[in-house]
């Protein structure tokens, strides 16, 4: 588990891929994704967090 940009981000390993789960801790809201271990952590975290984002506009409505 480690922070980035105020969000908690977890990776897990699934076989050959890496589900990275991005957590607004304010809200609780999480977004996932899955990608190559070779994409690198930090890409990764930034898909996640860009997820994660997407979901939270989403909900207000924008």
């Amino acid at each position: 588990m480690k922070r980035s940009d105020g969000y908690i981000i977890e990776y897990y390993a699934i076989g050959k891929q890496v589900k990275v789960t991005a957590i607004d801790p304010e809200t609780g809201r999480e977004a996932s994704i899955i990608g190559a271990p070779a994409a690198g952590k930090d890409k990764l975290a930034a898909l996640a967090i860009r997820k994660l984002t997407y979901v939270q506009q989403k909900d207000k409505g924008e």
